[in-house]
């Protein structure tokens, strides 16, 4: 049987660059907070959690002080700063400079706007790291959009201006500025920023192009991983036979890999939060059961 491991899959730039960071300072003995998972997959934290890096939570935060926290790829608000600056706390900013270059241009934004006559529109999840970042650079007043339904709800007769997540999807964002573009008011403006990773967004047509050249498909994430979500469903539009799994074990569940022929092509791919020594140890597991 031959398995292959997409070549174009595993972590991106941001992501391996924040956990470059934990590493360099675990390995130096130094003890370490992380602000939330650094990454949406529960292995590599475990991983790294086993070399000494302590993952908190916000409130946690606020109980500590002299100590040294990584703040992950997705960013932070402003808030978080002024936190850690009370405390005497020392922060790793590993913050993904696309991420970051966009919450200066939100923050610019807003400030230019002395009377936030303007509305200032994100489309992202609500509530996800990134999102909470850019909100936070205009005082909690940007709009949260998801889709089409709730563009519907802004104020068609203020100004309007649209960035975007840098991990959502490009046609969700287009669709978002061509709804906005037939609804403005023609006295207000808008305006709009393709602000999306194209090293992410430039995963989804490879994606696709892999799922359909395979038997079946195994794609690795963690469940929290949006990017990885908005992958795995295209790769399913493509094959049908495409599987959504987190960890080597979940494969053992998957009835179809037991019964294909012994000349088919099976497919492991992830998101940019998946390692690449986990598609290896999805791989080897196929082996196991298929051999």
């Amino acid at each position: 049987m031959n398995i292959e491991i997409d070549a174009g899959s595993g972590f991106c730039f941001g992501v391996t660059r924040a956990i470059g960071k934990a590493e360099e300072e675990l390995q130096q003995g130094h003890s370490l907070y992380c602000l939330g998972d650094i990454v949406h997959n529960g292995r590599e934290v475990e991983r790294l959690e086993q070399m000494g890096l302590v993952t908190i939570d916000h409130e946690q935060l606020a109980e500590l002080h002299d100590v040294c926290v990584l703040l992950r790829a997705h960013g932070e608000p402003p808030s978080t700063y002024r936190l850690a600056a009370q405390k005497h706390i020392t922060l790793i900013d590993a913050t993904c400079p696309v991420v970051l270059h966009l919450q200066e241009r939100i923050r610019r934004e807003y400030e230019s706007d002395q009377d936030h006559r303007k509305q200032i529109v994100i489309f992202g999840k609500p509530g996800h790291a990134e999102v909470l970042g850019l909100v936070g650079q205009t005082d909690g007043t940007a709009i949260v959009i998801e889709g089409i339904e709730d563009a519907a709800k802004l104020d068609f007769h203020r100004d309007i201006c649209l960035y975007s997540q840098t991990t959502k999807p490009l046609d969700g964002f287009r669709r978002i500025v061509e709804y906005i573009q037939e609804h403005i008011s023609p006295e207000a403006t808008f305006t709009y920023a393709d602000t999306i990773c194209r090293q992410v967004a430039n995963r989804m047509p490879h994606v696709c192009e892999f799922a359909g050249g395979h038997d079946v498909v195994l794609f690795v994430c963690g469940r929290k991983s949006s990017n990885g979500r908005v992958l795995f469903d295209a790769c399913r539009r493509v094959n049908r036979r495409s599987f959504l799994i987190s960890s080597p074990e979940e494969i053992d569940e998957i009835e179809e890999l037991r019964q294909l022929p012994s000349e088919a092509n099976v497919g492991i791919c992830g998101a940019t939060s998946t390692p690449k020594w986990l598609m290896e140890q999805c791989r080897d597991r196929v082996e196991e059961i298929c051999s």
